[in-house]
């Protein structure tokens, strides 16, 4: 099979772009096989999401010197990646695994392509006994407020030398320090068990119960400094009534979180969401 391989852009929007990008395509030996573009006409910018495969004589390292050219041209943001080469991605969890578990699952049997670095939890790895860990290191990193700093900047350590693209906080019920999330920006994924920006802080489902709602949900976004105000990748919910207890809605959310965390990650590791300021565009299917 001919070598795949994903380009994305993103740059203001004026005339042209496409063209030239498929010019550039064209003339270094390429073939595509699938595009999406986005025009985010209130700011005035372009996105698109090419994915290409060799037509015969692809020139990849011309074509990368050509798309620099037009990147200059069009004040681009661009990334072109072998679909061969999977994403190195290291997961964090606490206590609640649900989420690590339907990853590790989705990972083992071939759906998300990508390499898991490490598993890093502020538990010990006996609160895990019905996950299977075999192949991926874990790391039992305990947390306090006075070790915090040494605590991240050993998670820190860990990402650079296993050489991770993406950390995945699978329910890691720690707050990252502004520190830690401006050196992770755009590659760190976190799950919130609440469809946001509403019921933010602790205990979002007994929130919600307090205040009678009939959708609970669950968001996926990128990691800020700004707590749980990163920009969105994915969210969901389900119906739920009156009838429903805080344990329902807990029980319930599981499910969801695991879906939504899922679907966001996928597409991260597809090439498929782009940043658009506070927001996010997503190239679905």
């Amino acid at each position: 099979m001919a070598a795949e391989y994903i380009l994305t852009l993103s740059c203001p929007n004026r005339p042209g772009i496409v063209a030239a990008v498929a010019e550039a395509i064209f003339q270094y030996g390429g073939n595509i096989r699938d595009a999406q573009q986005y025009d985010d006409q209130a700011a005035t910018r372009f996105f698109t999401r090419i994915m290409l495969d060799d037509a015969g004589n692809l020139n990849l390292d011309g074509l990368k010197a050509e798309m620099a050219k037009v990147a200059e041209r069009f004040s681009m943001q661009w990334a072109i990646r072998d679909r061969s080469q999977k994403r190195r991605v290291m997961l964090l969890v606490s206590k609640f695994d649900h989420c690590l578990a339907d990853i590790l699952y989705r990972w083992r049997i071939g759906e998300l392509p990508m390499v898991p670095t490490a598993i890093i939890s502020n538990h010990p790895l006996a609160t895990y006994p019905h996950l299977d860990f075999t192949g991926i290191p874990f790391f039992h990193m305990p947390i306090s407020k006075e070790s915090k700093p040494e605590q991240e900047a050993q998670i820190w350590k860990l990402v650079q030398e296993t050489e991770t693209d993406l950390v995945v906080l699978a329910r890691y019920m720690q707050i990252l320090s502004d520190d830690l999330a401006g050196k992770l920006a755009g590659r760190c994924i976190n799950i919130h068990h609440s469809f946001l920006p509403g019921f933010k802080g602790a205990k979002p489902y007994h929130q919600a119960h307090a205040r009678g709602v009939k959708l609970i949900g669950a968001t996926a976004h990128y990691v800020t400094a700004d707590l749980d105000e990163g920009p969105i990748i994915e969210q969901d919910v389900e119906r739920i009534s009156h009838k429903d207890t805080p344990d329902d809605l807990v029980r319930q959310g599981r499910d969801i979180e695991r879906r939504v965390l899922s679907r966001a990650l996928t597409w991260h590791l597809e090439d498929r969401v782009l940043m658009n300021g506070s927001r996010t565009v997503v190239f679905r299917d």
